[in-house]
């Protein structure tokens, strides 16, 4: 794999890491600024809506600008973010620091993706997607859980000084790396809304607003549910995160060649796996051991989901994928949104800390109906545009330019 990857992995672990880390520091966070803990989940879902407005609204605005200047620049943007975050002066200073540090998030792995598959040869793009965001499984490794210990000894606001100084790491990993990409003299804002819209693209990105919604429902209370439920202290969080960290990792490294090999497939199991393993933590929460091992299951198969939606879109708008692939993202974190927010919901309803499993174990099932649905009509319209391309005498004028070569 190119030394390049390493630097979107680099900049990769920096958002992971201040992504994820409020789900740590809820409790720290609420408690120091006199709010409830789903309340303070508000917080999560702050980052989640700049992720949403920016991916869309940054990309098409840099839509110009060569790639690896992009890069630097939605990286410079980030790291602003978080340093506004860590110097908030109260709870509405940090919700608009959350919402600047996301705006970035999806613009960046959106044009992290595309310059990562355009770095390897055809047959290794998953898994040189699947390596930039290996990047975010270390981040839940060492990232959060380190993070979270600097929160819970020295403060919240230390943690995000700390991913201040990555920030800037990653933007020096960024100029010394990463080669020099143009921008696609055919590209433009026009053609990449296009392809936004053709409808397997769009069912692609619905099947990632609900499926990954299932991890973040309960992720997002991760923490409280260590000490409230699973009976663990509170010095205990760091390592359950660092276990579901462990099992995003083992998700990331098996979802690339797998996607590589079969895309649909890899999606279904993992969507599947995990509505399964969520109804299952509902129950094992309670049981500390099983609770430790469902919560590396829970991070290998609701990460498994991440590669082959990211490569879904990318090869669905083939002709223009950098905005889908940062649409996916926004995607992505309309479920964080959605996920904590219903997840907090059903806390707040007196249902109890393990209620949000089975919310999420029915918004991952959604998303494998979804997905399913998808790759019925895709099947469809392959099967149809063959046909039509067999009795045509010019084909390539019936087949539309996003359908791919065979299903997947």
């Amino acid at each position: 794999m190119p030394l390049a990857l390493l630097a979107l992995a680099v900049s990769a672990f920096g958002i992971g890491t201040t992504e994820f880390v409020m789900m740590g520091l809820l409790p720290n966070v609420a408690d120091d600024l006199h709010t409830s803990v789903p309340t303070a989940g508000h917080l999560v879902s702050a980052y989640a809506i700049g992720v949403v407005i920016g991916a869309p609204l940054l990309t098409a605005l840099g839509s110009r600008i060569p790639r690896k200047r992009m890069l630097l620049l939605l990286m410079a943007l980030f790291t602003v973010g978080n340093l506004a975050s860590a110097l908030a002066p109260g709870f509405g200073w940090l919700i608009a620091g959350r919402v600047l540090a996301g705006l970035p998030h999806g613009a960046f792995f959106g044009v992290g993706a595309v310059v990562a598959a355009r770095l390897v040869a055809d047959g290794r793009q998953a898994r040189a997607v699947a390596t930039m965001f290996l990047g975010l499984t270390v981040a839940n490794i060492v990232g959060v859980p380190a993070a979270t210990l600097l929160g819970q000894h020295l403060g919240w606001r230390a943690t995000f000084l700390v991913v201040t100084v990555i920030g800037l790491v990653a933007m020096a990993a960024l100029a010394r790396l990463i080669p020099y990409v143009p921008v696609d003299a055919h590209q433009s804002v026009g053609r990449e809304l296009r392809a936004l819209g053709d409808r397997q693209v769009l069912l692609g990105l619905l099947t990632a607003v609900f499926g990954f919604a299932g991890v973040f429902a309960v992720y997002s209370y991760l923490a409280s549910m260590t000490t409230e439920v699973m009976g663990f202290g509170e010095s205990s969080v760091t390592v359950v995160l660092a276990l579901f960290g462990i099992g995003m990792t083992l998700g990331a490294l098996a979802a690339g060649p797998l996607t590589d090999r079969a895309l649909r497939p890899t999606l279904y199991g993992s969507l599947a796996a995990l509505a399964l393993v969520l109804v299952a933590f509902r129950f094992t929460v309670h049981i500390q051991w099983a609770a430790l091992v469902t919560v590396v299951v829970l991070g290998a198969v609701g990460f498994m989901t991440t590669t082959p939606l990211q490569m879904l879109v990318m090869k669905k708008a083939q002709d223009a994928p950098t905005l889908a692939s940062a649409s996916n993202h926004s995607a992505f974190n309309l479920a964080n949104a959605g996920g904590a927010w219903l997840g907090g919901a059903a806390i707040a309803a007196g249902w109890g800390w393990s209620s949000p499993a089975l919310v999420g174990s029915v918004l991952a099932a959604a998303g494998l109906a979804i997905a399913v649905t998808a790759g019925l009509l895709d099947r469809t319209r392959t099967g149809a545009s063959r046909i039509v391309a067999a009795g045509s005498p010019r084909p390539e004028r019936q087949v539309s330019p996003s359908s791919p070569a065979s299903g997947s």
